[in-house]
């Protein structure tokens, strides 16, 4: 078997080889339409708790859609049209998001909310049903590597289209012509998920699987379902995605409002989170396969809490940019972990409706966060007086960017440590994890492994 190929099975190798197109295509829509919304909404003139309602409500409705996606798959016993239905939905949801907005102006920004709840519940019906198909027929031992390989393809495609995106913005805003940029993005977002769709329709769904609702009851089930790794897990990644949604939904309104990037600038800083992604995520994802994904997790939630408070030291473009590559490999490993160890948690019979229940508490999570983001971003002041001195600061999104880092930093101290790891692998020490993810060259790595190992022996002598 070649180094490229994923599976000695030819129906699922070319299956593989599908998803791999479905999700450059599926990033073609995120860099060039999801990721511009909220620019869009600042365009339409949002306020700051509509900003935060863009960011969370479509997630917490579509969340629901899960759980009804499960159900449907118990009652068809299908998945792969389940899939497609959900696909299609998203795609045509960019229509009306597209005329709505534009024709009625002064309902626009709620048009915009409601589109993207369309949206957003397209998606979240075909997740259970595609993360069911993905689990069956990617090979466990290569798991990490696949998920990796097709994560870099969408992170690519996605800083292209990104790229893309805000270069169409710039030259459209700059002949007073925004508005038509827009237009231009979400039509070729469309079209690009329908691309994603025709991949999707091509891959094989085993027989015999269906990505079925299974209500975990019987004997002694809640004193099972209170102690698996899962609910620990689930109830970790939530208070991350509420402590996250703090901030995440306001850097776009931080840079476009209070910074006045251009739109040139907002892609820039944008795309080099995507960029760092992109040159991490084959590491992230050997690491994931042979030293497991806890580790991964424990790095990744040392740093990610610090992101929003770096960006109250300086409003410098170029410390900004750093940040960003910064952020992009930190969240590269910490997503791709995620993902892999629900994998390896979640038994494939009960996989649907355990994926359900675990973004249902995410969305929750995302909706709160942003709510209370929201809040805070109009209510905090800009300056304080303090034993006659008074301290001002440029927007009170700064506050907003504290809090939650504070709110990051005591979610993973208090809900990580009770978390873990469910497969036999490697320990792997934290300086080695993170020159592994970070170097640059064969020869480095070639001298960190001996060094590395030396360091073992010499441990083990001791």
């Amino acid at each position: 078997m070649s180094e490229e190929a994923w599976s000695r099975d030819p129906q699922i190798e070319k299956s593989l080889n599908h998803s791999l197109k479905d999700g450059a295509a599926f990033a073609v829509m995120i860099g060039i339409g999801e990721t511009y919304l909220s620019a869009f909404a600042i365009f339409l003139r949002a306020s700051m708790p509509q900003i935060g309602l863009l960011a969370s409500l479509p997630p917490l409705l579509a969340s629901l859609v899960q759980l009804f996606s499960a159900w449907l798959g118990r009652l068809t016993g299908q998945r792969k049209i389940i899939v497609l239905v959900g696909a299609t939905v998203q795609a045509l949801a960019w229509l009306p998001l597209i005329i709505l907005p534009i024709i009625f102006r002064d309902y626009a920004v709620p048009l915009l909310i409601a589109c993207v709840v369309l949206y957003q519940c397209g998606a979240h019906l075909s997740t259970p049903q595609w993360g069911s198909l993905m689990g069956d027929i990617v090979p466990m031992r290569r798991r990490g590597r696949f998920f990796a390989r097709r994560t870099r393809i969408v992170s690519l495609v996605t800083f292209i289209s990104l790229i893309v995106g805000g270069l169409t913005l710039q030259f459209s805003s700059s002949r007073d012509a925004t508005i038509y940029g827009f237009v231009m993005l979400f039509t070729s977002a469309m079209c690009a998920r329908l691309v994603s769709v025709y991949h999707l329709s091509r891959m094989h769904d085993p027989t015999g699987h269906v990505a079925a609702m299974e209500v975990p009851v019987g004997s002694g089930w809640w004193h099972r379902l209170r102690h698996s790794n899962f609910v620990r897990f689930s109830i970790f990644f939530a208070f991350m995605q509420f402590s996250v949604s703090i901030a995440s939904p306001f850097f776009t309104v931080f840079m476009l409002r209070d910074l006045q990037f251009s739109y040139a600038a907002f892609m820039t800083n944008t795309g080099m989170a995507v960029f760092a992604q992109f040159l991490t995520l084959n590491q992230w994802g050997r690491i994931s396969d042979i030293f497991g994904n806890r580790r991964i997790l424990a790095t990744t939630g040392i740093i990610i809490p610090l992101m929003p408070l770096l960006w109250t030291f300086s409003s410098n473009y170029w410390y900004l940019l750093v940040i960003q590559a910064i952020s992009g490999m930190s969240w590269a490993g910490f997503t791709l972990s995620a993902s892999n160890f629900l994998y390896d948690l979640i038994a494939r019979d009960k996989r649907a409706t355990y994926l359900a229940i675990h973004n249902v508490l995410a969305s929750l999570g995302i909706f709160a966060g942003a709510m209370l983001g929201g809040f805070l971003g109009m209510s905090l002041p800009t300056q304080m007086e303090i034993f006659g001195h008074t301290f001002s600061w440029l927007s009170p999104l700064l506050g907003v960017f504290v809090i939650s880092t504070v709110i990051r930093a005591a979610t993973v101290i208090v809900l990580f440590p009770k978390i873990r790891e469910v497969r036999n692998v490697r320990p792997i020490t934290l300086t080695n994890l993170i020159f592994r993810v970070t170097r640059v060259n064969a020869l480095a790595g070639m001298f960190f492994d001996v060094i590395g190992s030396k360091s073992k022996d010499s441990a083990d002598s001791d």
